[in-house]
């Protein structure tokens, strides 16, 4: 079992910065692809970025260039940098773990951009 814990969210304005971390618990992190998703009011979670175990990442569309996704195999802990952010950024952020047939959550951190 892995327990995710989200931190860093929290309101800022547009254009700003936020800097969400996601601790894990166990000691299969390294060996794990990790993710963060959101979920906006009313709209289906999405994927925003993912690292694999070995460190390749990916991004949605709408967040290339902005955001960076890293991960620290010493300290279990996934981050999320969020750069120029845009009110349509709001949403709940989830941290994901995945390996083979298994997912585990977060309990999801608020980050909400005003205009």
């Amino acid at each position: 079992q892995v327990q995710l814990v989200e931190s860093g969210g929290g309101l800022v304005q547009a254009g700003g910065s936020l800097r969400l971390s996601c601790a894990a618990s166990g000691s299969i992190f390294s060996i794990m692809a990790m993710a963060w998703y959101r979920q906006a009011p009313g709209k289906q979670r999405e994927l925003v970025a993912r690292i694999s175990s070995g460190g390749t990442t990916n991004y949605a569309d709408s967040v290339k260039g902005r955001f960076t996704i890293s991960r620290d195999n010493a300290k279990n802990t996934v981050y999320l940098q969020m750069n120029s952010l845009k009110p349509e950024d709001t949403a709940v952020y989830y941290c994901n773990a995945h390996r083979g047939f298994n997912d585990f959550w977060g309990q999801g951190t608020q980050v909400t951009v005003s205009s």
